[in-house]
């Protein structure tokens, strides 16, 4: 091996395209944008575009529900992080620890609305926490090193028997009875008249 023979290995140097560099290029006239036209441009959006016609993505009824608007936006921090911050003296394990704690320490800009606990790292601090939620991998690591976690979010009563979604409208519905419906007429006799029976 000499100097003027090192080179790089074999395929990891590669030139650019050059296009609109004539014809004989390979890659010239059209540059590769084959002919004329809004595809030729570039900027243009024209996937799903059909014509100037209704779309089908609006054509299609919108299903579903969102809670975006109404969804608790909260700070999610590990065990790891805040046994770190114990060690480093930023955050007092002796005392209650809130989110209002964390935001003070350092461990996050902002308190949202609240804090979830997750229980990635490891954690060996006897801490009492006061949180919005936790994982249960989190609340199990707390109370292994002999501390605690007070859950802030009220609790949902979900029971079992009751039927949800579609099966709790079909419930509701049959409570409900059957829907009240004109009252049938009585058929006509023979002859086209109907019966009627005389008041004795």
């Amino acid at each position: 091996m000499k100097l003027h023979e090192i080179r790089d290995n074999p395929g990891s140097r590669q030139q650019r395209t050059r296009i609109g560099r004539g014809i004989g290029s390979g890659k010239g006239k059209t540059g590769g944008r084959g002919g004329k036209g809004q595809t030729a441009r570039s900027g243009v959006r024209i996937k799903g575009f059909e014509g100037g016609q209704m779309p089908l993505h609006r054509r299609l009824p919108k299903r579903g529900f969102r809670n975006t608007s109404f969804q608790l936006r909260l700070n999610e921090i590990n065990l790891g992080k805040v046994q770190k911050a114990i060690d480093a003296g930023q955050l007092d394990g002796k005392s209650p620890v809130d989110v209002a704690a964390m935001v003070k320490a350092g461990l996050m800009r902002r308190a949202k609305a609240g804090v979830k606990l997750l229980g990635e790292g490891e954690f060996k601090a006897k801490v009492e926490f006061q949180v919005w939620l936790a994982s249960k991998s989190a609340i199990a690591a707390v109370e292994k090193a002999g501390g605690s976690v007070k859950i802030l979010a009220p609790a949902k009563e979900v029971s079992d028997d009751e039927p949800r979604g579609k099966n709790k409208r079909m419930a509701l519905e049959a409570a409900k009875g059957p829907k009240p419906g004109k009252a049938k007429a009585d058929k006509p006799a023979e002859g086209g008249k109907t019966e009627s029976k005389s008041a004795e």
